[in-house]
């Protein structure tokens, strides 16, 4: 590609055992580089990585992100892209929980990191893995600055009335117990695309987006502003996904630790790994799930109508909580691709001006799309996401106003 390493911005997304990453101009979009490591830590890991037309492959043990790390940089080099020598303009780390602390894409500092991980107790899954490829790129890039974008910041903002939980407000003060929000990266490119896309400006635009993932959320957003989300404290709360099921009585956890003897550990594992869709069906991918309710599996058949139940009571409560929509929009793997998600969680409700036009719902087209018919009182619209971008354009403006100096040995926080 024609551009010069230091225009660009490395992208990094550290999960527990594997690490999503792209090099891409913040500018345009272009994609210079991506590619995803898997089963860190495991016998046998990989990596894939993507540049410039060409794929290399990976196999054998990646003992930690670290090593990882260095092998997705030496896969850089091999396809003219050497990270280390021609430099990057920064590199933006995706972070999943930024507590009442971070609402603000923040440059990285050794005390940003260790409030990151003092954050885990929030974002158990998440916080810790974030701070294990942050620790390891800063060592790898030690002049590079990097900034750090955390998934609840757009949600920062939610009016008091849909952030608070009706729990002693003492306990809840105490140990930070509010709802924060996820995928907020998303939500909030997706709303801005939305209303670029309608030709409306932000702060007149109402609308209701489901990122619908393998983790799956809602939001209504007024006037630019998010008003309400469905991801709450953690990311269990909400809408049904892949293996987590979302919304549920909280007397079923007592219920559990008296009648099954369950302990912390083994309830956060069923309700983060063995819930949602695969708790009901056995599987947690989407297409799986269609090739069982094509051969008449009755379990699997039952996931998708929970789903596809829950998707429209939030419909309906954000419906009436903004009072006028303009748009619904669907995004992310399960929303960008599901034409049948997206027409039933929309079915029957012409009388409030939501109608999905089944021919442009089931076309073959990418990219920014209506789904309703011309005309329409509310616009039905399919908006790809694109997180890594957003994270890549919050790291370039905060260098650019840092004046493109070093982090990465600064002390202080925020």
């Amino acid at each position: 590609m024609s551009e010069r390493a230091d225009d660009l911005v490395l992208v990094i997304n550290s999960g527990s055992s594997s690490i999503k990453y792209q090099l891409l101009d913040p500018e345009s979009g272009e994609v210079a580089a991506s590619g995803l490591v898997e089963r860190i830590g495991e016998e046998r890991g990989s990596v894939e990585h993507r540049a410039d037309g060409r794929r290399i492959e990976h196999e054998g043990p990646i003992p930690d992100h670290k090593a990882g790390l260095r092998l997705v940089f030496d896969m850089f080099a091999d396809t003219g892209h050497d990270l280390a020598a021609a430099g990057v303009r920064a590199v933006g780390h995706r972070v999943v929980h930024g507590g009442e602390i971070f609402y603000e894409p923040t440059p990285i500092t050794d005390d940003v990191v260790a409030a990151i991980s003092e954050l885990s107790t929030l974002a158990p899954l998440h916080n810790p893995a974030n701070v294990t490829g942050i620790e390891s790129t800063r060592e790898l890039l030690p002049g590079v600055p990097q900034v750090a974008v955390f998934d609840t910041a757009f949600f920062h903002g939610l009016p008091e009335a849909a952030k608070t939980y009706a729990i002693d407000a003492k306990v809840a003060a105490a140990h930070g117990i509010r709802k924060y929000g996820f995928h907020g990266t998303s939500h909030e490119y997706v709303a801005g695309q939305v209303a670029e896309f309608l030709d409306r400006a932000p702060e007149r635009t109402n609308q209701i987006i489901f990122h619908l993932g393998n983790g799956a959320s809602a939001s209504a957003v007024r006037g630019g502003d998010p008003a309400d989300t469905t991801m709450g404290l953690t990311p269990l709360e909400g809408l049904v996904m892949g293996t987590r099921g979302g919304d549920l009585d909280p007397g079923i956890l007592l219920h559990l630790m008296r009648s099954a003897g369950l302990d912390v550990d083994a309830i956060d594992q069923l309700l983060n790994r063995n819930s949602g869709i695969k708790g009901l069906s056995g599987v947690n991918d989407f297409r799986e799930l269609q090739r069982l309710i094509d051969a008449g599996d009755e379990s699997a058949r039952l996931a998708y109508d929970v789903y596809i139940h829950r998707l429209r009571r939030y419909l309906g409560a954000y419906l009436v909580e903004l009072g006028r929509v303009d748009a619904i929009t669907f995004t992310a793997g399960v929303g960008e691709n599901s034409p049948a998600v997206r027409a039933d969680a929309l079915a029957g409700l012409e009388n409030f001006g939501i109608t999905v036009d089944p021919a442009r719902n089931t076309a073959k087209e990418r990219g920014a799309r209506y789904i309703s018919p011309a005309g329409a009182k509310v616009a039905v619209l399919v908006v790809p996401t694109n997180e890594e971008l957003a994270i890549a354009r919050a790291a370039s403006r905060v260098v650019s106003e840092r004046g493109g100096r070093s982090n990465s040995v600064e002390n202080g926080g925020r």
